[in-house]
């Protein structure tokens, strides 16, 4: 009985110790996933890396969410995607994060980018 519960509270433990970790994996796949997070002093980083099969040389579409202003019109949506320029993949520095240059356009902070798969 003893042994039983003793199990069942390292169980719990380590669900415990696990939620950081998981916490970070949901950031990334929903919140951060293909953006643009620094264009600073130190390039451009985007948040695409190993674990999304980020390969150098890759070159990445760019696009910005343009609003639109006034009022909605019914369900359709007030804001679209519009291509702001390219980037190409020049260093896979972790399982989430890639430098990447510039090739044309102006991309910034926030932007999204998206492999094409033809």
């Amino acid at each position: 009985m003893v042994r039983k519960t003793l199990m069942v509270a390292l169980a719990g433990i380590s669900m415990l110790a696990a939620v950081p970790t998981m916490a970070q994996s949901i950031g990334h796949s929903f919140f951060m996933r293909g953006s643009i997070v620094d264009t600073g002093n130190n390039g451009t980083v985007v948040c695409i890396g190993k674990a999304d099969g980020a390969e150098v040389g890759q070159k990445l579409e760019v696009y910005r969410v343009v609003t639109h202003p006034g009022p909605s019109k019914g369900v359709a949506p007030t804001y679209h995607r519009q291509l702001v320029g390219h980037v190409t993949i020049d260093h896979v520095f972790d399982d989430h994060f890639a430098h990447v240059s510039v090739a044309d356009g102006t991309p910034a902070k926030h932007d999204i980018v998206e492999l094409r798969k033809n």
